[in-house]
């Protein structure tokens, strides 16, 4: 392994993400990890420019409907764990269907076809979805507008999913993923926290406000330091991280992450120094393409997906030195990855592997980090919603 640090890369900088304390010192104490300070201030500075103001107008519009929601929890769902414990999350595999030939049945697979069982209010993944989108939502309304509302929001969401004794979720994901009859959760389940990296920048972009007290912090850190342990030891967490696939990129993107929040370094660190050898070298081939996903019948999509975990990844390595954007594992990297996908933008037609639905706009708001990462200039930035809110139109 060769490890490359381009002349950009400066981990003293004071606009470098500085280990658990994220960009909170170059950030006005905004302790976010993805959502760069340089960007979102740059951003901020252009709220009259037309495209940018019709970005914050349909953000204000989401973010005041988001208001009027009554936080939610998974006390929300109708069914209840086989633990019998309503605060231990439950969800239904994407992916898994009544067998028409046998309805009483288990589940049979249905690659890319997500069964819409899964988002009815049986089971979290609805309501963990909604927390994910709101939250992200008014934490960036509120640092563009500086409206308390948006935060006191944000903060009364993190209250009753993580917090409150009572709707508060236990830091598990025993039951995620469940197939009928087949497996009452799976470690693919582990996948459904993800969004949780979102809010944890949105907790970070409030924290200004004071509407989340450093106590209630410090209980926000304390419930994700569990969940690190649960998917360390755990049989699906262990199960998850030995996914050979984009399970387990996002795995390591989850625990480098929240091990980060929890202000647990070391965990960090050891996830960080593995990725070249244990993911870079075994899923990206000398071409840069990801093997394990072009089987798929929605190949592109979870090209695009791999790398959205593995980009989130290199920006915890950030926080803690390490270059993983430019990081070179027997041939292999992240950008000769990108590179691969890239090639097909706007010749969707020329991709020779499966895709159900071509993900245009993934893939541009891709590229928009990653031009944010090799640029300026690596990449177009095409930029559309919310991503006109977070990235500059150019550099």
């Amino acid at each position: 392994m060769v490890s490359t640090p381009a002349a950009a890369f400066n981990p003293a900088a004071p606009t470098q993400c500085q280990g658990s304390e994220g960009y909170a010192a170059a950030f006005g104490g905004r302790r976010t990890f993805t959502l760069r300070p340089e960007e979102l201030e740059a951003v901020k500075a252009s709220l009259n420019d037309p495209a940018v103001a019709t970005a914050y107008r349909a953000l204000i519009a989401r973010a005041d409907e988001a208001l009027a929601r009554k936080p939610g929890s998974v006390l929300d769902k109708r069914t209840i764990p086989l633990s019998n414990d309503r605060r231990d999350y439950l969800s239904l595999a994407p992916y898994w269907w009544p067998d028409p030939a046998n309805p009483k049945g288990p589940y049979v697979r249905k690659d890319g076809q997500v069964n819409p069982e899964r988002d009815t209010n049986r089971f979290d993944r609805t309501a963990l979805g909604r927390l994910v989108s709101d939250a992200d939502t008014l934490g960036l309304a509120y640092y563009h507008s500086g409206e308390r509302k948006y935060a006191d929001k944000v903060a009364a969401l993190i209250r009753a999913w993580f917090l409150d004794p009572t709707t508060g979720m236990n830091p598990n994901m025993n039951y995620a993923q469940a197939v009928p009859g087949r497996e009452n959760g799976r470690a693919e389940g582990v996948l459904d926290t993800s969004g949780f990296i979102a809010v944890i920048d949105a907790v970070g972009l409030i924290g200004p406000s004071g509407a989340l007290s450093a106590a209630k912090i410090g209980k926000l850190e304390a419930w994700f330091s569990a969940y690190v342990d649960w998917m360390r030891t755990s049989k699906n967490g262990k199960e998850e991280a030995a996914a050979h696939n984009n399970h387990g990129v996002w795995y390591d993107a989850q625990l480098a992450r929240f091990a980060l929040f929890a202000r647990r370094d070391d965990i960090a660190r050891k996830t960080v120094a593995a990725f070249p050898k244990l993911r870079m070298e075994k899923q990206i081939d000398a071409s840069g393409a990801l093997p394990h996903e072009l089987t798929r019948t929605r190949s592109f999509h979870y090209s695009i997906f791999t790398l959205d975990a593995a980009y989130h990844l290199a920006d915890s390595a950030a926080c803690l030195g390490s270059d993983l954007y430019r990081t070179e594992a027997k041939g292999r990297t992240l950008r000769k990855a990108t590179d691969f996908i890239a090639a097909y933008r706007e010749r969707q037609s020329e991709w020779p592997h499966k895709e159900l639905k071509w993900p245009a706009q993934a893939l541009d708001d891709l590229l928009v980090r990653a031009d944010a990462a090799w640029g300026p200039g690596a990449y177009r930035r095409q930029l559309a919603g919310d991503m006109a809110l977070r990235y500059r139109s150019a550099e």
